[in-house]
């Protein structure tokens, strides 16, 4: 089938007014004999946008291969497929929808529970906009078999996402194989078949009861109440044009701490985050007006969330920084909470701290510390939420986990009470949160990190760096010899197999290099331990520098 007639086939059953408006002018354009409309169409039609273990996320638009009411409808539908497969009709499944303040969020969470329900299952929409950690909750405090949050988390403005959890067994947490797969194959079922309006709909889904939200404030405030320290302390929060500051602001007047200044300007919820390139704090510029409302502050501390507020970034002041303000890593974060976990669990002798791979091995020496069982699993929540004993784990990436028994997912709200916690604590003692980095240091090892991302227009690119380091592994990193390469793909450590080449170095340094499962990046992770700070800085340049001229030696 040409482009133009499966445009027309999909015009046939789109029911947005906009994206047939759209695809109508693009198929017109084209056959017009205008190249880059020909271009967009097939890069539209060639392929779809592929469920798997992150759900859906794409950009917004007609077509198989962008987010849209068509292709949300068929998700939806193969969704239902699959939990009436597993459960039987005799015990409808129930399903709890969230959504953030993106465009068509809303109604992508309504379409989806029309069809929900038009199958059958029992259906809960959360009461508004709400954070994703609210959506995790939800899923067990509901006793529902599925959750769904439309969302994109931190992608462009012009993306959106379809997020799927499991309740039941799996607690809440992010889908994993085979579900993502058994899914999969029931929405291309539904697609095949043809005509999404021929899927039976019903307005007989319910809204959830406000208690939902109330219950996941009261349990998130519990995890972290607010030590003495708190009193009088000024700090900063942005939550990025999303939908985190109104949960935020009830869990911290139930936890007891005092008010943030807010960055007026990204207070509230706009799809299309008007004041930031990219609406994720790690990338450059994004907490630009942070770093100025702390200024005018005197603010002793920024704490941001993204779009979804399911991650957190952290800033302390730093006089020989740009601005006078530094964001802490995701790395740096990870182990100052996982600092706190490791000393709340100590004596537990089944509590766990787990990390992904790509993550720093600074939470191993913390577990061992306390002794603690510690796991290394694949990157993504789906993974480390299913680590046995877990009571705290990270990525990276700002992903944290701070309460497992509330939410079995990555949580930007719980885990910035717990860092308030910290840095009131400190406070009290005359300390700062860069106080405790250097304490962590002094008590668990000097352990540096670094991470370089190359994007790319053509994700083609990617897999042939990835073939190419596979084929011909480097003996060398920049001065420093490769010990051994561990090529996930083959399976590792007892891990799911994954697109990740681990390389150890004679020094004990670590470097691994992965495509992005979210992005159109390869990502390389670096991480040393060296004998003092500026050892560890030392040794992290020189691995990056390495790890650059490798890049460029199969690029």
């Amino acid at each position: 089938m040409s482009d133009a007639a499966a445009a027309r086939a999909w015009l046939s059953q789109d029911p947005d007014p906009e994206t047939r408006a759209e695809l109508a002018a693009l198929v017109e354009a084209a056959e017009q004999g205008d190249a880059a409309a020909a271009a967009d169409l097939h890069d539209r039609f060639r392929t779809r946008l592929a469920f798997g273990t992150a759900g859906l996320r794409g950009e917004l638009g007609a077509g198989p291969n962008r987010m849209n009411r068509v292709l949300v409808a068929q998700a939806a539908a193969g969704i239902a497929a699959h939990l009436l497969a597993e459960q039987g009709p005799d015990t409808p499944p129930s399903v709890v929808i969230g959504y953030d303040g993106r465009r068509n969020s809303r109604v992508f969470a309504e379409d989806s529970a029309r069809i929900f329900a038009g199958a059958g299952l029992r259906v809960f929409l959360l009461p508004r906009l709400l954070p994703t950690p609210v959506l995790a909750f939800a899923v067990r405090h509901l006793g529902a078999d599925a959750g769904v949050m439309v969302t994109a988390s931190h992608n462009p403005p012009d993306d959106n996402g379809y997020k799927v959890y499991l309740g039941g067994a799996d607690g809440g947490s992010q889908i994993v194989p085979p579900a993502d797969a058994e899914i999969a194959a029931q929405i291309q079922r539904i697609a095949d078949e043809g005509d999404i309006g021929r899927l039976p709909r019903s307005d007989a889904y319910e809204i959830a009861p406000a208690e939902v939200v109330d219950a996941y404030v009261a349990a998130t405030a519990a995890a972290g109440p607010a030590p003495a320290g708190a009193a009088g302390l000024t700090w900063v929060y942005t939550a990025m044009h999303g939908v985190g500051a109104e949960t935020f602001a009830a869990v911290l007047a139930h936890a007891g701490y005092p008010a943030p200044v807010p960055v007026a300007a990204q207070i509230a919820p706009d799809g299309d985050f008007p004041t930031v390139a990219f609406p994720n704090p790690e990338e450059p510029g994004a907490m630009d007006l942070a770093f100025a409302t702390a200024r005018e502050a005197g603010a002793e501390l920024v704490i941001a969330h993204d779009p979804d507020a399911d991650r957190l970034a952290v800033a302390v002041p730093d006089s020989s920084a740009d601005g006078g303000w530094r964001r802490l890593s995701g790395n740096q974060v990870g182990l100052l909470l996982g600092w706190r976990a490791g000393r709340l669990a100590e004596g537990s002798p089944q509590a766990s701290l787990a990390c992904s791979l790509v993550s720093s091995p600074g939470l191993a020496a913390v577990a061992a510390h306390y002794g603690l069982a510690f796991h290394a699993t694949l990157t993504g929540f789906k993974w480390i939420s299913r680590a046995p004993g877990i009571v705290y784990g990270f990525e990276e990436a700002l992903g944290y986990l701070v309460n497992p028994e509330t939410v079995r997912d990555k949580d930007g709200i719980s885990a910035a009470v717990a860092i308030l916690q910290l840095a009131c604590e400190a406070r009290g003692r005359g300390a700062s949160l860069a106080d405790l980095l250097d304490e962590f240091a002094q008590t668990f090892g000097h352990f540096a990190s670094d991470q370089i991302s190359v994007r790319v227009d053509d994700v083609a690119v990617i897999g042939r760096i990835m073939a190419a380091l596979r084929a011909d592994p480097p003996a060398r990193v920049g001065e420093i010899g490769v010990q051994r390469v561990d090529d996930l793909l083959e399976g590792v450590d007892g891990l799911p197999p994954g697109d990740v080449l681990r390389l150890w170095l004679d020094d004990g340094s670590r470097l691994i290099v992965r495509p992005s499962g979210t992005e159109p990046k390869l990502k390389l992770y670096l991480d040393v331990r060296g004998e003092s700070a500026g050892d560890a800085a030392a040794r992290i340049t020189a691995l990056a520098a390495g790890a650059r001229a490798m890049l460029d030696a199969v690029g």
